[in-house]
């Protein structure tokens, strides 16, 4: 037996601000839309991961989602000209990374993070 897929489910009361956040910021396509839930992908093929944590790192609180991205800066930038608040960071971690904390519309801690 072997897990093909993890999905994250982010409660909503409005899916439609989804398209606003993860579309918009993060440059993920909208794949399925029935409504009441819709599937957003990056197209990538990526590695099955489930992270367990007492904090965040650095003293942060545990994020409910960690997006890796390619261009740290150009997501900030997206961002900020969105007036979207920035709980965390930016800022170069010890066990490098680049990262900040944003919310999502629906309240999820967002850890917005790249490789250096």
């Amino acid at each position: 037996m072997k897990v093909i897929r993890i999905v994250s489910n982010v409660a909503a009361a409005d899916t439609n601000e989804a398209n606003k956040f993860y579309e918009l910021i993060f440059n993920l396509k909208l794949i399925m839309d029935h409504g009441w839930i819709k599937t957003f992908t990056s197209g990538e093929k990526m590695e099955v991961q489930i992270s367990v944590a007492s904090e965040g790192g650095s003293g942060t609180p545990v994020p409910d989602l960690s997006i890796e991205v390619d261009d740290l800066d150009t997501v900030l930038n997206r961002v900020m000209t969105k007036n979207i608040k920035i709980e965390y960071g930016p800022v170069s971690e010890p066990w490098g990374v680049r990262r900040f904390y944003v919310r999502d519309p629906f309240g999820k801690l967002i850890n917005v993070l790249q490789h250096v």
